[in-house]
């Protein structure tokens, strides 16, 4: 079976490729050969359900945060907007499973770094309007909302500040993003969230101790919270030295399948994001490889689908509202 025949629905939870849509020498609808994916690539691997990530580099934050969150927003409307009869931005269920029965691939929004709505309920209810569907508190530093992992061993948890968007975030539909939180923001997440938290691209500690990562206990605790990871594709989190390949990401699903159940794993290639990849994995077009691995590991085809975008689909559908209210 191969992905592109519709044989799995395959939901991919992170990748940064908004950042090539200003770029002169890639074309988000055509095939290129910048970048890791695009609307070509992404029909040939399968993937039926794409987040896109607004990434605000750390040189614009603090007081450009909001400026270059707007403007990557626009890139993507604009290129959804372009190609609307091959994607779709998908805001509410009603839009998710109207979009299911369709040709098309499914976007959902998502901002990966809270500063631009530190400004309050206000900044968010117009994000929420340009369709903004999942947001990540921070990405490594301290904000005003919690602290990230490059903090180091100062790192608190969330802020009141971040209580409160948590819970106006759950109350817009928002999908709530734990990655790159600090352990002790992430526990406090968990405790705030009253709807299932999503991890969007991390791997296991227990097998590569990057600080990205999650150890034992944190999955365990995602899985009683109800929570999904999206596994990164990335060889730093999947192995030291520049060592990885296909078979150690592996090691990682088959890790967190045992300690935490199957029902926690998802995809999130963090593709674009990275700048190297892994040889068996260098585009979203060879995501076949992954999932025959997957089976060879012996996960069962029930499982396999749970993985490559079941668990995924069923968090976003426990997050979106059926319409919108604003």
């Amino acid at each position: 079976m191969h992905p592109a025949d519709g044989s799995f629905f395959i939901a991919d939870g992170h990748c940064d490729t908004v950042h090539l849509f200003a770029r002169e020498d890639y074309q988000f609808g055509r095939r290129n050969t910048k970048g890791h994916l695009d609307l070509c690539r992404l029909r040939e691997g399968g993937v039926k359900l794409q987040f896109f990530a607004l990434f605000i580099e750390p040189e614009y934050k603090p007081y450009q945060a909001l400026q270059r969150a707007l403007q990557l927003a626009g890139h993507l409307l604009r290129e959804i907007n372009k190609h609307r009869e091959e994607i779709v931005l998908v805001k509410t269920i009603k839009d998710l499973e109207e979009c299911l029965q369709w040709p098309k691939i499914a976007a959902l929004m998502a901002l990966e770094g809270g500063e631009p709505l530190e400004g309050g309920t206000e900044i968010v209810e117009v994000f929420y309007r340009l369709g903004l569907r999942c947001v990540g508190l921070t990405w490594n530093q301290r904000n005003g909302l919690a602290d990230g992992v490059g903090v180091g061993r100062a790192a608190g948890g969330l802020t009141k500040a971040g209580k409160i968007l948590v819970r106006s975030l759950h109350r817009l539909g928002i999908v709530v993003d734990a990655a790159h939180l600090a352990p002790r923001s992430f526990y406090d997440l968990l405790e705030t969230a009253e709807k299932p938290v999503f991890v969007s691209h991390a791997n296991a500690k227990a097998l590569c101790a990057h600080p990205r990562n999650l150890d034992d206990e944190q999955l365990r605790a995602l899985r009683e919270q109800g929570g999904v990871m999206g596994m990164s594709f990335y060889p730093g989190f999947i192995a030291q030295n520049n060592t990885a390949t296909l078979e150690h990401l592996l090691d990682h699903f088959c890790h967190v399948a045992e300690v935490a159940g199957v029902e926690i794993l998802a995809l999130g290639s963090d593709f674009d994001g990275i700048e190297t990849v892994l040889p068996e994995l260098p585009d979203v077009t060879c995501l076949p490889v992954l999932v025959e691995g997957l089976q060879r590991r012996g996960f069962s085809p029930t499982e396999v689908q749970a993985i490559l975008g079941g668990n995924v689909l069923k968090l976003v559908r426990s997050n979106l509202l059926q319409e919108e209210v604003l």
